[in-house]
């Protein structure tokens, strides 16, 4: 599971669709309590931080829709609550645009 604290107009194709993903995953954990990945790094840094997650999806669903695709899963503003700014990073930003060029996947890093 992974959230890039970077802009997604700079994630490559298999990026964005897959965080977009990752993060309903990680929506449904935190607000529905399930258990799947309540452990995980990621979704600990997130805890507390739903305003700043739906920011996140925001943002992921207005790259999808600049690039042409139709997001039709938005999610419920009414449960987008606490903190509105992630300042937690399980990889600094600089790190994070390491591992993507690394990959080599067409992310513009």
């Amino acid at each position: 599971m992974r959230i890039w604290d970077l802009a997604p107009e700079r994630l490559c194709r298999q990026h964005l669709l897959g965080e977009h993903r990752e993060l309903h995953g990680l929506w449904v954990i935190l607000t529905k309590d399930k258990k799947g990945f309540a452990r995980h790094p990621e979704t600990a840094r997130w805890r507390g931080k739903l305003a700043a997650l739906y920011q996140r999806h925001e943002s992921l669903a207005g790259e999808m829709a600049r690039r042409g695709y139709r997001h039709r899963t938005p999610l419920p503003a009414e449960e987008a609550v606490g903190l509105a700014e992630q300042r937690e990073y399980k990889d600094s930003p600089g790190e994070q645009v390491r591992i993507l060029r690394e990959k080599g996947c067409g992310c513009r890093v």
